[in-house]
């Protein structure tokens, strides 16, 4: 009996540990680590890494990538262009937003037979965008806006011969100085036609809802709808790489991320592709079961899926927490995302969170 108290003592001891270490600022840890830029890939490094199920073609005749990128440019940055823009977004893609609700923004709308496609892009990148039946299914292109840049103009169908097909370049990132988050774009070879069968875009081998691109690049399983074994799929599980606990800390960070949710809350569960990204080795965190989607992977580059190792998907990111001196229910956290960040201080009282924003800045 003495070894059994023992065993379950050292077992709870190592969990409290490794989440004292993978949550909680040590003495003489920073607050929080500041924006890291990465070296661009070059031409042979894209090429090089490219999704096997990809086809590119180099084009004899094509648009510019700096024609097409200031065309765009002049109808999203400037005020009343802009609001022009999304206005026709509203109009012209009514049908795709009455299903979609807003996910996506949408481009190079097409009917073919009793199918209607668009090409959608989020925060996680390009889809392939399907009405069929009345029935709206999203198709993960698994190709990297870090690297990739579709022509804003196209001249060609987008869906033809069992083939997805579109017209770009390859890019790089370019950072604008003083505004972290804040990107660019430069080609670094233009004029591609980048090609995907039909047939591999729509694999979804587990039949969960999510394409198997989708769940490669993203460190899901594509052989097995429920990838954390909870119990719940992968296409409806709010956290479907962590099984989701409950304790004050993942509330916290539970109540850190739906208040930026805003007017979206309400239409969630009709939203699948709404889905935030976060990076943490946080155990609290990567236990949560937040009102929205979310996909944790660990700061450790080498062990997440390739997709997200070279793609800038991470939007808001969180601090470890620091405890207060003199309070053991008071703690302070960073939040930083694109354009601000804000520091907060968390109490805990009563079995619940009341946070407030006690520093940061907005760009």
């Amino acid at each position: 009996m003495k070894i059994l108290y023992f065993t379950v003592f050292a077992l709870f001891f190592s969990c409290t540990k490794s989440s004292e270490d993978s949550c909680f600022i040590k003495e003489g840890e920073p607050f929080f680590e500041g924006y890291i830029q990465k070296d661009p890939f070059t031409v042979k490094q894209i090429l090089n890494k490219k999704p096997d199920y990809l086809e590119i073609i180099k084009l004899k005749k094509f648009r510019s990538f700096k024609k097409d990128s200031s065309q765009y440019r002049s109808k999203i940055y400037s005020l009343g262009s802009n609001d022009e823009y999304w206005n026709d977004q509203k109009k012209i893609f009514a049908d795709f937003d009455k299903y979609f609700f807003g996910q996506f923004e949408y481009s190079f709308k097409q009917n073919e037979k009793n199918i209607q496609y668009a090409l959608g892009r989020n925060n996680l990148g390009y889809w392939l965008l399907e009405i069929k039946n009345n029935q709206a299914s999203a198709y993960f292109l698994g190709l990297s806006f870090s690297h990739y840049y579709f022509n804003k103009t196209q001249n060609i169908p987008i869906v033809k011969d069992g083939f997805f097909q579109i017209e770009g370049s390859l890019v790089k990132i370019v950072k604008v100085p003083g505004l972290p988050g804040h990107d660019d774009y430069s080609a670094v070879e233009e004029g591609k036609l980048f090609k995907i069968n039909l047939k591999d875009l729509l694999k979804d081998s587990d039949k969960d809802g999510f394409n198997d691109i989708f769940e490669k690049s993203f460190g899901l399983k594509p052989d097995n709808k429920d990838t954390d074994g909870d119990g719940v799929s992968d296409f409806k599980d709010h956290n479907p790489r962590f099984k989701s606990e409950k304790n004050k800390f993942t509330d916290l960070y539970e109540d850190l991320l739906s208040q930026h949710l805003g007017i979206v809350e309400a239409k969630l569960d009709k939203m699948p592709y709404f889905i935030m990204p976060f990076e943490t080795d946080c155990n609290y965190f990567q236990k949560v079961n937040p009102k929205a989607k979310v996909l944790i992977v660990s700061l450790n580059k080498s062990t997440q899926p390739y997709y997200m190792q070279v793609t800038d998907v991470f939007g808001s990111k969180y601090s470890k927490i620091q405890k207060d001196k003199d309070n053991n229910e008071k703690f302070y956290i960073h939040e930083s995302g694109s354009g601000y960040v804000n520091d907060y201080s968390a109490e805990y009282k009563k079995g619940k969170w009341f946070f407030n924003l006690i520093g940061g800045t907005v760009s």
